[in-house]
Formats: structure tokens, sequence, C-alpha cells
């Protein structure tokens, strides 16, 4: 409460150095490395609920898609929370939820339970992720591509380290066991963690950079204005269509290393040796973090929608490579991992991009708000599980999710670059 009435006694503030501005940003990194097993460790326990309660991987696979649409939908009513009272009360309460998320897992018999579970774990989870974002892009106008993707990378490369321990703990101790320390132990960080948080008042940062490859405005949209914005459902559109194709290799990349049979086959590449899951699961997580401050300092030097049109070719590339060469084990684990570095940078691309054209000062609601098309994107998770379970293969969905990338590339170029232009110039007149 007390930033709401320091925000709003306070017209302006001292600049505060770059040190603190850094200092802010880290502790929103290692919030969002908390939060990111409750996404990208789920796929190992996939083949363990499975095995223990028979029930069809496409019917298991909805507790990820629900955890994703509560993890995102909810982010612009989070956010608000965020513009008017602070990050603090949002992360504390997110770690609360993750907590119990995974807590519930851990006891869960039916469907049901597992379901209820991803939904709380998703909720807490969106506080978390949606206020470090958000706080980047306000403490950072003048690199904003670059915070976004930071913060971002916590949560894509943050469960990096975890791979290995998620999987051992699973064998020795039985996935519920790991679903309750796991869970207990990342909600307490995060809930430390959030004592720290503070949103910048008007004053303490600098002003937007000046960049002839940038087109930034001046405005600072209504959450209920950006909505009525053609241009804001084309990004959306864009958003859903890349999100879908790695969500889609996220929740099932164990699943199709099983039907490729090179899940449990050793490679050796760069001097280690691990099973090709592991090792891609492992690879896969730092660069799908590193590509997001990668991605975004790219996009602060040439302009988002060229960065875009170079980054979701790659991924449409990728995707089609995989297919193609993946049931060979070392082009599984190069090939998985190429997906996931040309994947990764929407986190910090479209964040930066909806910024850039609607403003700073409801910065976390409005990106919440294109947030959510990860949300709309996990809808077609369940539906890549029954076209695989239907035709007995993955080709369709591959050669699906490779065109959907592709087109996104086009539209970035040739429409949304123009498109935002006009918006950016007509916003400022």
């Amino acid at each position: 409460m007390t930033d709401m009435v320091q925000t709003t006694t306070a017209p302006t503030a001292a600049r505060v150095s770059d040190t603190y501005r850094w200092a802010q940003l880290a502790i929103g990194v290692a919030a969002m490395v908390m939060i990111a097993n409750y996404q990208y460790g789920w796929t190992f326990f996939v083949p363990d609920i499975q095995k223990k309660f028979g029930w069809d991987r496409a019917s298991i696979q909805w507790a990820f898609t629900l955890f994703v649409l509560f993890e995102t939908w909810l982010v612009p009513v989070e956010g608000w929370f965020v513009d008017k009272y602070g990050p603090r009360i949002v992360v504390l309460v997110g770690g609360v939820l993750c907590a119990i998320g995974w807590a519930i897992n851990a006891e869960a018999t039916t469907l049901n339970g597992y379901y209820l579970g991803m939904i709380v774990a998703g909720i807490g989870a969106g506080g978390v992720y949606g206020t470090c974002v958000g706080n980047a892009l306000k403490w950072f106008p003048d690199k904003r591509g670059l915070a976004a993707g930071i913060t971002a990378a916590g949560f894509g490369a943050g469960s990096a380290l975890t791979v290995a321990p998620i999987q051992a703990m699973i064998k020795d101790s039985g996935f519920q066991t790991t679903f309750l320390y796991f869970g207990l132990g990342q909600g307490i960080i995060i809930c430390i963690l959030a004592f720290f948080l503070l949103a910048p008042k008007p004053g303490q940062v600098p002003n937007v950079v000046a960049n002839a490859a940038l087109v930034q405005t001046r405005r600072n949209y209504q959450p209920t204005e950006v909505l009525r914005q053609p241009i804001f459902w084309l990004m959306y559109f864009m958003f859903v269509i890349v999100g879908a194709g790695g969500l889609m290799v996220t929740a099932n990349l164990k699943p199709i290393a099983v039907d490729w049979k090179v899940d449990a086959v050793p490679v050796t590449l760069i001097g280690m040796t691990m099973t090709a899951v592991t090792f891609a699961a492992t690879i896969d997580r730092v660069l799908n973090g590193l590509t997001r401050p990668f991605f975004g300092w790219i996009s602060d030097n040439i302009g988002r929608e060229n960065t875009m049109f170079i980054a979701f070719g790659m991924e449409g590339f990728g995707i089609w490579m995989l297919y193609l060469w993946g049931q060979d084990p070392i082009w599984f684990v190069i090939l998985s991992g190429f997906v996931f570095f040309a994947w990764g940078e929407i986190y910090s691309l479209f964040p930066s991009t909806c910024t850039d054209t609607f403003g700073a000062k409801f910065a976390t609601t409005n990106a919440g708000l294109l947030y959510t098309a990860k949300g709309t994107a996990a809808l077609l998770v369940p539906l890549a599980n029954y076209v695989q379970q239907t035709s007995g293969h993955w080709d369709n969905v591959f050669i699906l999710a490779a065109g959907a990338n592709i087109l996104a590339s086009l539209l970035a170029l040739f429409v949304l670059k123009p498109w935002r232009k006009v918006v950016v110039a007509q916003s400022t007149i």
C-alpha cells in the first residue's frame, strides 16, 4: 500500500543509479527462476502420472493447458493490482499459490485433482511473471527489449539446473514427493523475494530512448483503449500462432522422445554424456533463456519487427528440420535446442513491442493483455495430442507448427511494421 501512496503524493523523484535499477531487475529474475519448473518441469511428471493412474496422455496434458490458461489470462487483472498497489503484494500472494498448487498435485488421485493443482499454481505463477516483466519494462524505458528479455530468461532458463534433480527425485522418491518438496521450496523463496520488489516513481528512470530503428509512442494508452486497437489483435494473433508450436514441444518433449525411441539413448556432445531427453531438456532451457535477452538486445538496435522476421523464420525452419531429422538422438538434442532458441524470444519481443506502441504508464496491464495470447495458444496443445493420437504420428503437428511460424515471420515484416509506424505517428500528433 505504501507504493501507491508514494507514487500519488510524490510527482517526481531523484534519478536512481543504474546499479539500483539492475538490482530490481535481478530480484525479478530470481523470482522468475523460481516459477520456471511449474511450466518446464511438468513434462517429467507426465509419464509417471500416466503409469500410476492409467489415464491417456491427452487427458493428463489438459492440466498443463489449464496451468497456462490461468497463468496468462489473469495477468491483466494482476497487472491492474500491480499498477495500482505496487509489485510486492502480487508476488507475495503468487508465491503462496505456487506452493499450494504443487502441494495439491502431491496429494491428487484424480484428473480433477491435477487440474485444480495446476490452476492454483498457474494463478500464482502468472502473478509473479506478469509483475516481474511489467516492472522491468518500467525500470528500463531506455533498454526495454533487453530488460524484458533478461527477466523472461529467468523463466526460460530457470529450470535448467533442476532438470537432473527433478528427474532423480522422481526416480528415487516418487513424483508425488517431488511435487511437494519442489513446490514448497520454490514458493517460499518467491515470498521472500517479494519483500524486496519496488516499482519506479516518476523521475527515477531515464526518458524513452530516441532510436531511428525503434518506433515508440509518447502517449500512454489505457488498457480499455488498447483492446479497441486493431493492431493489438494482429500482435495477439501472431503471439498465438508462434506460441502454440513452442508450447507443444515444451509439454510433449519427453513423450515425443519416447515415441521416436530416442529418450533413453546416451548422447555425447561438448564433452558431456546424458540420455537424449535429459540432454535436450537441459540445453533447451538454457537456450530458451539466452534467446530472450539476446533477441531483446538485437531488437533494441535493429527494430522489433525486423527481429521478429528473423527469429520466427528460424523457428519455422527449426521445427521443420526437427520433424525431418529428430529421430536421430544427436539431431534430436541439437534441433530441439535450436527450436527453443528461436522460440523463447517472443517473451521479450512482444512485451517490448506492446509498450513501444501503447506507452509505459500501464505497461504491466497492457503487456498482460497481450500475454493472454500464450493461454490461447495453450488450448492448441491438447489438440496436438489428439492429432497425434488419431494419426499415430507427429508429422501433421510439426508441419502445421512450422507453417504457422513462417506466416508470423512474414506478417511481422510486411504488415505489423508499416502499420505500427502509422499508429505511433498518429498517436503523437
